[in-house]
């Protein structure tokens, strides 16, 4: 299963006190595939050094870059089915790109791809997330 994860998940499942910690875990035991890209990869390291610290970040980012179940995808076209944000177009190209099971968001404005019929994506909140983990 390969899935696309936005950074706000990673935000909520990086420590280990986290009820979501299980994602993390589940990435680094190679539970599931994550696609990204070069710009998920810098809000990444963004958003990590915000919430957290430039430590922290660059840790995570290293980490990225030597787990074998990472699959870095390139896009080549741009979709634009985001509208109200579009920055989080990245996300979608990349989960069409890389013909991924699901988009993992807390983002409401990813409902929208319940009403687009082409290209399918869905998107599912972590705690779907965390049950389809524990299904595997």
């Amino acid at each position: 299963m390969t899935v696309v994860i936005d950074c706000n998940i990673f935000v909520m499942c990086l420590t280990s006190g986290s009820p979501y910690h299980f994602i993390f875990q589940s990435l680094v035991n190679s539970k599931f595939k994550l696609a990204i890209t070069a710009d998920i990869l810098l809000e990444y390291e963004e958003v990590l050094q915000q919430k957290y610290s430039v430590a922290t970040a660059k840790t995570f980012i290293t980490l990225l870059s030597e787990l074998p179940n990472i699959d870095f995808i390139h896009t080549y076209f741009h979709w634009q089915l985001m509208n109200v944000d579009p920055d989080d177009n990245k996300y979608c190209d990349c989960a069409v790109a890389s013909q991924a099971s699901y988009i993992i968001t807390e983002d409401r404005h990813f409902d929208v791809l319940q009403h687009i019929p082409f290209p399918s994506l869905t998107a599912i909140r972590i705690d779907g997330f965390m049950d389809v983990l524990r299904a595997l």
